[in-house]
């Protein structure tokens, strides 16, 4: 190893530069996270293959692909800078004058309602850990989770996970089928397939089908005979809770979710033969040491 590093001199900065190209696909979007200039960039990132003696990217005037070779090292890469990361964290939390900080990305088709669950407890207990907290959608947690960018992701899971994070904590999300109390009146009372037939005809609110949920329950609606075209799309249980209550249509939506809902006089629930659950998992990294402060953060989710 040491004559290694003495032939090819290893340069941590080049590889989260490296990191950075891979992540954004775009030299661009890299230096401008970076804060270099995209010429600065370049030289780097030659320097680093010349290093190597390895072609890790092919950049053209209009994409950059990168190398079977470059994503091996890609991969090491993120579990690389997210070692060190985590281990520069867990140094100041231990020892530095800095306040603990735990790194949570919240999958964004969580509603408000599943916040208390995942903070309220490590709030009460530890009120001087920060809490840097993140929307996106799983596979950018996931991305994040490997890369060592967060500590904690709360998502909705595809299947399989990564070999890389384990679950810390599961629950079965389940929903309801909401509609306006003006809409619901003409729902039928009796009979599932008349019932079904004229769901067909309403307009309806869908979380979005790029989401895992949104697949997940667009396959599970299938499986029912219930097939609808969406007046509407949106990435949040919130406001589509909000826009049935306005008269916009129907949707499923986790029962949790409308527990914080005040209005709810104008919304109704309808009865639907079958019930939609999700799964919603808390993932860490494997083998790797957590500092003190987010293993507490972790034992104190609720779900």
């Amino acid at each position: 190893m040491q004559q290694y590093l003495s032939r090819k001199p290893f340069d941590l900065y080049a590889l989260h530069l490296f990191h950075l190209v891979v992540k954004h696909r775009s030299f661009t979007r890299a230096a401008r996270e970076a804060g270099l200039s995209q010429s600065a960039l370049t030289r780097q990132m030659q320097s680093l293959e010349e290093r190597l003696g390895l072609t890790l990217i092919n950049r053209t005037t209009r994409s950059v692909e990168i190398t079977e070779a470059g994503l091996f090292l890609a991969d090491e890469a993120a579990r690389l800078i997210g070692g060190v990361a985590s281990a520069l964290d867990g140094l100041q939390a231990e020892f530095g004058s800095v306040r603990p900080e735990v790194r949570v990305s919240v999958s964004r088709t969580l509603a408000m309602a599943h916040m208390p669950g995942l903070f309220h407890a490590n709030h009460q207990r530890h009120p001087e850990v920060v809490c840097r907290v993140s929307y996106n959608t799983s596979s950018s947690i996931l991305t994040a989770l490997d890369a060592g960018e967060i500590d904690v992701g709360v998502l909705c899971p595809p299947s399989p996970l990564p070999d890389s994070v384990k679950i810390t904590h599961r629950f079965k999300d389940a929903f309801e089928l909401i509609a306006p109390a003006t809409m619901a009146a003409e729902a039928p009372a009796k009979g599932a397939e008349r019932l079904r037939l004229w769901l067909a005809q309403q307009p309806w609110l869908l979380i979005d089908s790029s989401t895992q949920t949104g697949k997940n329950l667009r396959r599970w609606m299938k499986r029912q005979q219930l097939e609808v075209q969406p007046a509407m799309e949106l990435d949040s249980f919130d406001l589509i809770i909000n826009l049935v209550a306005s008269g916009f249509g129907l949707a499923f939506v986790p029962r949790r979710a409308l527990a914080l809902y005040r209005r709810k006089e104008s919304i109704v629930t309808l009865p639907f033969p079958e019930r939609f659950e999700r799964d919603v998992v808390a993932v860490t990294r494997k083998h790797r040491k957590q500092p003190q402060h987010v293993q507490r953060f972790v034992e104190n989710i609720l779900f």
